[in-house]
């Protein structure tokens, strides 16, 4: 990332003599550590200094210069925006408002840079560093827009990706389902298929079956078993009953006959 070299005031021309000794030591000493790029140190040093003199405007900027190095952005900003709201020096508030823009763009507040790095100028002009660091914003700024671009473009085509992605899996979860249709219908058709054959065959065999019974009705049957002994006794006893009965109704009608003959003789006689 492109480093931006801040306008730092280490003596800021003529020092009154109204100045403590103190104050000017630890901004020395600040200075000193600055340049050793010790910037938590030289903050203490310019704090110090701050206290011996709080309305010293070296000590209140090189502090605020300070935290900007050690990343501590919020806290710069609020020290360098202080010392913008009370400075009435143009070239002064062109170095503070110089400062800011290079805060805000660090901390990637673009739009909010340029217009710092635009009132650095109105105050200050002639600096060529703020107006480089300037269009290096707008730079940022344009590619920022195209890279939205192209996230946008990025984020337009995943979307209809899904859309697609999601049409083809319902095209794919309806012709599932419709094949699962068709197979529960051709399963249904062949139950019924089989359930009919079933059934013809059923009615077949039953035919069959009532035709064979009409076929033996009327015939006798062949009795199972053998007879018993006493039923047998019997079926001779009952037969010769039988017999012996025929031969007297016979005998009975013989002699009826002979008797009618007899009396037929007589009468003529």
């Amino acid at each position: 990332m492109l480093k931006f070299a801040i306008i730092s005031i280490f003596l800021l021309g003529i020092i009154g003599q109204a100045l403590a000794q103190q104050e000017r030591k630890y901004i020395r000493e600040g200075n000193d550590l600055f340049d050793k790029q010790d910037f938590e140190k030289a903050e203490v040093e310019y704090r110090k200094a701050a206290d011996k003199k709080a309305d010293s405007f070296e000590a209140a900027f090189n502090m605020a210069d300070a935290l900007y190095k050690q990343k501590k952005y919020d806290e710069a900003l609020k020290q360098f925006s202080a010392l913008a709201e009370k400075e009435k020096d143009k070239k002064r508030l062109g170095e503070i408002y110089h400062n800011i823009g290079n805060t805000l763009l660090s901390m990637e507040k673009t739009d909010e840079s340029i217009e710092a790095y635009k009132e650095s100028l109105r105050n200050n002009p002639d600096s060529e560093q703020t107006k480089y660091n300037l269009e290096f914003a707008r730079h940022q700024k344009q590619q920022q827009q195209q890279n939205q671009d192209k996230n946008q473009d990025k984020q337009e085509q995943n979307q209809d990706q899904q859309q697609n992605q999601d049409k083809n899996q319902q095209n794919k979860d309806q012709n599932q389902e419709q094949n699962k249709d068709q197979q529960n219908q051709e399963q249904n058709q062949q139950q019924n298929k089989d359930q009919q054959q079933n059934q013809d065959q059923q009615n077949k065999d039953g035919k069959q079956d009532q035709d064979k019974q009409q076929q033996q009705q009327g015939q006798p049957q062949p009795q199972e078993g053998k007879i018993s002994k006493e039923d047998a006794e019997r079926l001779l006893e009952a037969l010769q009953n039988d017999e012996k009965q025929v031969q007297e109704k016979v005998q009975k009608q013989k002699a009826q006959e002979q008797k009618a003959k007899r009396l037929k003789i007589d009468k003529n006689w």
